[in-house]
């Protein structure tokens, strides 16, 4: 069984889109889709993905939704090549769950890349409001780094298995957490704008829910796995419920990896700008065979381990 994921921020990398728009076969049609989402984004998600450099595709209204877009773009690219298999399922990280839902079918693209648009704008602004930021704590025992956080107030905002957890809050907490840390782990700063999957984004969904009273969803055509708690959604309406209430919730990325253990996964593609989800399926699913799609030079392999992975179900 293969499975598709999406990663989510702090995937970017300076000039991820340019592979994909650099003259071969298909790249006239995704400059076309990439013309028409920076239109009705107004970020110019060209300029962005391929010459902007580092600190401006950091900026968390720029980067959500040029990350949707560069794995939507690819996985439209692999689709031209190769059919998923239709129990083959789909999850994202963050707010690569926006592009998993469009490769499920839950969101059209344009649906998907707009959302992205309206989250990492409001989260940007939400951000402003309050000096919270995200630490990575790595190592130590799970029970006893989210007693630590639990202690302190902090959230686990990412568990992403593989001994990962994201604590969250105030910056004067994560600094208390930092100095004294649980035993046996390392307490890692990350460069993000703030707490994001807390209460600290909640003017953050409010402004989502709006924007998705216009949204159409539709029942997923694939397995489409949630972060909340790794579940299969079922329903486009609630796929779409949970996809504006992740923003203020942890992301439950462990619980995902559970979930793709139990359906049977003996392969993961992992969309670009790839990387950092198959490194964690490589540490939490041992033996399971791994591609990080980074440019169509990828597609061959990609379309191979499909073949080889596509299970009963083709």
């Amino acid at each position: 069984m293969i499975a598709l994921l999406a990663p989510g921020q702090g995937s970017q990398t300076p000039g991820m889109l340019a592979p994909w728009l650099d003259g071969r076969e298909g790249s006239d049609a995704a400059a076309e889709t990439l013309a028409r989402w920076s239109a009705d984004t107004g970020l110019d998600l060209r300029r962005l993905g391929t010459t902007a450099d580092a600190d401006e595709i950091k900026d968390t209204a720029v980067t959500q939704p040029l990350v949707v877009a560069t794995a939507l773009l690819a996985a439209a690219r692999l689709g031209e090549r190769t059919a998923l298999p239709a129990a083959a399922p789909v999850a994202g990280h963050s707010v690569g769950e926006l592009a998993a839902a469009a490769v499920a079918g839950v969101l059209s693209p344009d649906a998907a890349v707009s959302l992205a648009a309206v989250r990492g704008r409001e989260m940007a602004a939400a951000c402003a409001l309050e000096p919270t930021g995200m630490s990575a704590v790595l190592g130590g025992k799970p029970d006893e780094v989210l007693a630590k956080l639990a202690e302190l107030g902090l959230d686990p905002a990412n568990r992403n298995g593989a001994g990962q957890v994201v604590a969250a809050g105030p910056l004067e907490t994560l600094e208390a957490l930092a100095a004294a840390p649980p035993e046996r782990a390392r307490v890692i700063p990350l460069p993000v704008a703030g707490a994001f999957h807390t209460r600290f984004m909640a003017p953050a969904e409010d402004a989502m829910r709006r924007h998705a009273e216009s949204v159409t969803a539709a029942d997923p055509a694939r397995p489409l796995l949630s972060n909340a708690d790794g579940d299969v959604v079922t329903g486009g309406a609630e796929a779409l419920r949970r996809l504006v209430a992740q923003v203020t919730r942890p992301v439950r990325w462990d619980s995902c990896m559970a979930r793709l253990r139990e359906l049977g996964v003996t392969a993961v593609i992992e969309l670009p700008p790839a990387g950092t989800l198959v490194g964690l399926v490589k540490r939490e699913l041992k033996g399971t065979a791994t591609l990080a799609l980074k440019t169509p030079d990828d597609l061959d392999k990609a379309v191979a381990l499909i073949t080889e992975h596509a299970g009963a179900d083709t």
